[in-house]
């Protein structure tokens, strides 16, 4: 049967009212979940067997563990030889605040926001920090703001890879080679994931349950020596708590890229974290994960597409995430809905999804546009990123047809 009055966008052509058959074949994993991410292929609580538990952290052997995760989080970025890497307290966010809290205040900050990770930055920056001068650049869901106007002789405080919007920066070329400030970049969705240049970004960080799909808990903190210069002639004119303070004595606490923390870390998460590092080594290093995260995204591309439903959120074809993979429903039957509508439709086909066995936890982030999010960062197998997609427009055809029935 033929809904006469809801047409294909892409080929102008009548949908069916009905859906088509189930597709044949599911993913062999269900996990699409943005983070904590899938774990890496093969893992078993097994891979956690030599972690020092009972132990104290500052004891040789634990510590010596948290500089192995460092040193091999130096090997597979490829990082420069000089870029300090530590393990921080409060995962990516507490990385990012470690690094505004301790290193703003001494010349203009410009931040960028456009999505919700960004404008929490901006939040702090405007409402903690209370930071001046202080320019914000922000953009809606599903765009970047124009950064050709970011202030360079200011420091810059960015998201590279904008995990609620799948909104990305399309490269580097933007931030000068010269610039006066620093670049603070919160890029947790993006390190093992994509090219990074790390030559323009002087304070990097991520955290475990992104693209190496560790546990959460803990942050990593990468700084180049600009940054370790600024913390050697700076001093912060507000109070640092505890948690943040990379300073000691005047400059940089060198020790806590020496293997020491600066609270009691998990050394189940670090043992965690050095298996999916040690995996990432085993199978090539960083161009393996990314070439698994190009394959999926190439699926992911073709698929999208083809599609008469779904388009994604990314306005620019160039800031479009390949991990990150946040959809829309484009359908104009979908889009004549009100919003209250939409959104009980989309936690249908979610519902539909996860009965199946198919995707759990591939709901659009709560703040953004109704649609959905699906990782697709290195651990996630490509073949099942290629078998999940027609699994959507069939609970999408699907949850259509039983809200035509029900109105009719």
């Amino acid at each position: 049967m033929i809904d006469e009055g809801a047409m294909n966008p892409s080929t102008g052509t009548p949908h069916r009212a009905g859906p088509t058959a189930k597709p044949a074949t599911k993913p062999a994993s269900p996990l699409f979940s943005t983070g904590p991410t899938r774990k890496r292929p093969g893992w078993t609580p097994d891979a956690l067997e030599t972690a020092s538990l009972g132990r104290s952290h500052r004891a040789s052997h634990p510590k010596s563990r948290i500089k192995d995760c460092t040193d091999r989080i130096h090997r597979v970025l490829r990082l420069p030889s000089d870029y300090l890497v530590a393990i921080v307290p409060g995962s990516d966010t507490g990385a990012v605040e470690m690094a505004m809290w301790s290193l703003l205040g001494q010349r203009g900050v410009d931040v960028l926001g456009w999505e919700a990770f960004g404008k929490t930055w901006m939040k702090d920056a405007v409402s903690e920090l209370r930071l001046d001068p202080l320019t914000c650049h922000e953009a809606g869901y599903g765009d970047l703001p124009d950064l050709s106007k970011v202030n360079f002789d200011h420091d810059v405080v960015f998201t590279w890879n904008g995990t609620a919007s799948g909104v990305k920066v399309p490269d580097g070329n933007w931030i000068p080679d010269d610039r006066a400030g620093l670049t603070i970049c919160d890029a947790t969705s993006a390190c093992f994931a994509m090219p990074m240049p790390w030559h323009k970004l002087d304070v990097i960080t991520f955290s475990f349950q992104k693209s190496l799909g560790g546990e959460g808990g803990h942050g990593v903190l990468v700084m180049s020596p600009r940054a370790v210069e600024r913390i050697n002639s700076h001093t912060p004119s507000w109070p640092v708590p505890k948690v943040f303070k990379l300073h000691k004595k005047g400059g940089l606490d060198t020790a806590l890229f020496e293997g020491a923390t600066i609270n009691t870390p998990s050394l189940l998460v670090i043992e965690d974290a050095i298996d999916a590092l040690s995996w990432a080594e085993e199978i090539g290093g960083i161009e393996a994960l990314m070439a698994r995260v190009d394959t999926s995204f190439a699926h992911f591309t073709s698929w999208v597409e083809a599609s008469p439903y779904f388009d994604v959120l990314a306005r620019d074809p160039a800031t479009i995430s390949p991990t990150a993979l946040c959809l829309v429903v484009s359908d104009p039957w979908f889009t004549a809905h009100d919003g209250a509508t939409q959104a009980a439709m989309v936690k249908s086909m979610l519902k539909l999804l996860e009965a199946e066995g198919v995707a759990v936890d591939v709901n659009a982030y709560r703040d953004a546009p109704t649609g959905l999010r699906i990782w697709g960062g290195p651990t996630v197998d490509p073949e099942d990123m290629e078998r999940l997609l027609p699994w959507i427009d069939w609970a999408y055809e699907t949850v259509r047809a039983d809200h035509q029935q029900t109105a009719a």
